[in-house]
């Protein structure tokens, strides 16, 4: 998994931008659970999902922004 472009997260709607927020803390959460339970996980994904979420963040405060 390597970084995506904060081009791509651009480009997709609202609603489709609050699933992928959803959807990325859950994997972190998961991976999280991983780690405590001494299961194998790559903690490289750690680095990545959460800089998938802040700007997926960034791009859904902009947006809010932008309409007021």
């Amino acid at each position: 998994m390597s970084f995506q472009s904060f081009l791509e997260f651009k480009d997709l709607d609202d609603a489709k931008l609050s699933e992928e927020i959803i959807n990325a803390k859950k994997y972190l959460f998961d991976m999280r659970l991983k780690k405590s339970t001494r299961q194998t996980f790559k903690p490289h994904l750690f680095k990545h999902t959460k800089r998938k979420i802040a700007q997926l963040m960034t791009i859904e405060r902009q947006r809010k922004e932008n309409k007021n």
